[in-house]
């Protein structure tokens, strides 16, 4: 029987959809002040939207609620890109 991760860190898709996230904040502090809440807020939103989904999908127990935050997280990895 394979090994079942037993927290979501030890899941290398969110270890990379944290590091984006982390990447996303560090870029956008150098956007202009004018842009805080527009570009800035959408990317950072839709970028640390990527982690937390997937992190609630980890938690859910049923492979239907596990798809939909799961299809959450790939929608705000698309929208971030």
């Amino acid at each position: 029987m394979a090994d079942k991760s037993q927290s979501f860190r030890d899941v290398l898709v969110w270890q990379k959809a944290h590091a984006y996230a982390l990447a996303v904040y560090r870029t956008t502090e150098s956007f202009p002040k004018h842009q805080l809440f527009g570009l800035t807020s959408q990317l950072r939103r839709a970028a640390s939207s990527i982690p937390s989904n997937f992190v609630e999908g980890f938690r859910k127990r049923t492979t239907p609620d596990k798809i939909r935050y799961y299809n959450i997280a790939q929608g705000s990895a698309d929208e971030s890109a």
